[in-house]
């Protein structure tokens, strides 16, 4: 595993690298830029580059870590691809399951084979689900999304790339927006984020505003109507077991 400096987050843990873009959201992807930079530096967890590979051999890391932490499953490839197994699925989730003093957190694009597979696989209560939702025409993902028995749901609206003028969020625990950073950037308007902003707090759920993205994300930076939102969901034990309240943090 990696300390991360996403900002949601605080380590990665890849046992799958690798992916195929399906929407728009995937044309900048960040991931397959880094896989590409990794295998020239001669990092073995990436000599097939950006192909998807699964990596058995780090399966058992989180059991290694004894100091309870947040965990973003896959940040460089989609545990749903149709290219990873079922069987190598379930392993990911017992791993998930044994390490309970963790929070993971698995994010996917693939809400479809999330659905297929989402009642044969055992929910432990430290495993949060979300899909990405870059614009409208995937919008179906949330729906898919609620209907997964997890303990927290969340979305991630990033990169945002349209407006969302009418947001259900029924079943939803958590919403994460943020813009398309690097190089090829699209522009987030701030009215986008504004408006699901206000449509999180209608509905008394958690928002996180992670950037703005551009070329220079740091110089962008990640204030929104003059403050930072780092919301997190109500039930989320950190770890210190203590439960979490919403960081209004200014």
């Amino acid at each position: 595993m990696a300390r991360s400096k996403i900002e949601w987050t605080e380590s990665t843990w890849n046992p799958v690298t690798g992916c195929t873009k399906i929407s728009s959201g995937c044309k900048n992807c960040y991931a397959e830029r880094m896989a590409k930079r990794l295998k020239m530096m001669g990092q073995p967890n990436y000599a097939n580059g950006f192909q998807v590979t699964v990596h058995e051999h780090v399966l058992e890391y989180p059991l290694l870590s004894k100091k309870p932490q947040t965990i973003f499953v896959n940040s460089m490839s989609d545990l749903f691809h149709e290219q990873v197994s079922d069987s190598f699925i379930f392993r990911v989730f017992d791993i998930m399951e044994q390490a309970y003093w963790h929070q993971f957190q698995v994010l996917t694009k693939r809400s479809s084979r999330l659905i297929e597979l989402a009642s044969r696989v055992h929910w432990p209560k430290n495993v949060w689900i979300g899909v990405s939702v870059e614009n409208e025409a995937v919008k179906f993902r949330i729906s898919d999304l609620r209907w997964v028995p997890a303990a927290i749901r969340f979305l991630s609206l990033e990169p945002l790339l349209g407006p969302f003028v009418s947001l259900n969020l029924c079943n939803i625990d958590w919403v994460i927006v943020g813009g398309e950073s690097g190089p090829g950037a699209r522009p987030m308007k701030e009215e986008w984020a504004k408006q699901i902003k206000e449509q999180c707090i209608e509905q008394n759920v958690p928002f996180f505003f992670k950037q703005w993205g551009g070329i220079n994300k740091k110089k962008a930076g990640r204030i929104l109507e003059g403050r930072t939102w780092n919301e997190m969901p109500m039930n989320y034990i950190d770890n210190d077991k203590k439960l979490s309240t919403i960081n209004h943090s200014s």
